[in-house]
């Protein structure tokens, strides 16, 4: 018999969704992928360059736990580059994704009915690792009106005795909101330890700029990576960034649960973040195209858009005059016109509504996307 804890974790939609759509696509059908957040890009040729160079060095070995030394050493001249803050490479954990680190962070801060206040909608994993390791999220619903901003007096009150920590995300999945430096400011002054998810940080558009939580406050830990900045996603590279009172729990449970993350992706990383610029500003550029194109035809299927994305690559949108319910949404546009999409329940109960369309995808495919759904809808 299998754990408690393992019978009552939710799946993944946005995967059961894709497993659905391969299947459709062994029998022959044709699907248009709007669903997963994974660039559509071939990795950056001087990153593919550092890891040929590693294999052809023979660096097929463990690392140090928290990573190889040269590639903690980038990230805190990236942070210091972005952001003007400083940071120490012993304040840094290279880990194998970041689900991995979030599973890390979670397991170093929370005991058995710890609290973390987590902004609705979110990104789904969240409550599942909170709960896995014995903590209760409490969802902060935040308002499509306000643009899915997280109100830094309404998590004020939510903070009570029990509450360990805050989990942000910006740029967000799903929304694609930007949060705002004042924003930032007001939460980092609450007075409580911030998880902030920076992997979507890099790809912003229509002038928007991401800040890091550490540019207003200390005691915060750091989510990041290389998977969506980079188009990195099977290289399986991430890493946290931690005060120094966290980092020696933290290389402790690395070290026992997953030992080092992977050489080769170690060094390829720090190609990634010295030479692959322009390729950033490439993938950048097109990204806004098709996302300016995406809320356009949106808009004219009659989805309802509270909040334009000014960052990842996602849209969100109210999709209520096709069902009220998202998943049945989902379910028709992928099983009769072959679009897979995110259904808004994924993200919470108050989204549940919405729908997450991702323009991770070329524009010949969005637009074939559209034009499957206008038929479908008789638009």
């Amino acid at each position: 018999m299998i754990s408690r804890k393992a019978q009552e974790i939710t799946s993944f939609k946005v995967m059961d969704i894709l497993e659905r759509a391969k299947e459709l696509e062994a029998q022959g059908k044709e699907i248009v992928h709007l669903e997963i957040g994974e660039p559509d890009f071939d990795t950056p040729q001087c990153v593919k360059a550092g890891a040929l160079r590693a294999l052809n060095s023979n660096e097929t070995h463990y690392t140090h736990s928290l990573g190889l030394l040269e590639l903690r050493e980038a990230i805190c001249e990236h942070y210091k580059a972005e952001y003007g803050v400083s940071i120490d490479p012993d304040q840094v954990l290279v880990t194998s994704g970041t689900s991995p680190a979030m599973l890390l962070i979670f397991s170093a801060l929370l005991d058995q009915g710890d609290e973390v206040i987590v902004p609705e909608p979110y990104y789904p994993c969240y409550p599942n690792f909170i709960r896995f390791v014995g903590g209760v999220p409490i969802f902060h619903v935040t308002s499509p009106e306000q643009g899915f901003m997280p109100d830094p007096d309404k998590i004020k009150g939510m903070v009570s005795a029990r509450t360990k920590a805050l989990v942000i995300n910006s740029p967000s999945n799903p929304t694609g909101q930007v949060i705002e430096a004042e924003v930032l400011r007001e939460l980092a002054s609450l007075g409580v330890t911030i998880i902030s998810d920076e992997i979507y940080h890099g790809l912003t558009y229509s002038g928007a700029k991401c800040h890091s939580i550490l540019e207003f406050t200390d005691n915060a830990f750091v989510l990041n990576g290389f998977s969506k900045r980079y188009a990195m996603t099977g290289w399986r590279l991430g890493y946290i960034i931690a005060p120094r009172h966290g980092m020696r729990g933290l290389q402790k449970l690395q070290q026992n649960f997953l030992i080092s993350a992977n050489s080769i992706s170690q060094r390829a990383a720090i190609f990634a973040l010295k030479e692959a610029g322009p390729d950033l500003e490439a993938m950048v550029r097109t990204y806004d195209e098709r996302r300016s194109f995406m809320v356009s035809g949106l808009r004219e299927l009659g989805f309802v858009i509270h909040v334009e994305p000014k960052g990842a690559f996602y849209v969100f949108c109210d999709a209520s005059h096709v069902h009220p319910d998202s998943l049945e949404v989902s379910r028709i546009f992928l099983e009769e016109a072959g679009v897979a999409v995110t259904p808004g329940v994924e993200f919470g109960n108050s989204v549940k509504s919405f729908i997450r369309f991702s323009y991770a995808n070329s524009l010949q495919n969005i637009q074939k996307g559209f034009n499957r759904l206008i038929s479908l809808l008789g638009s």
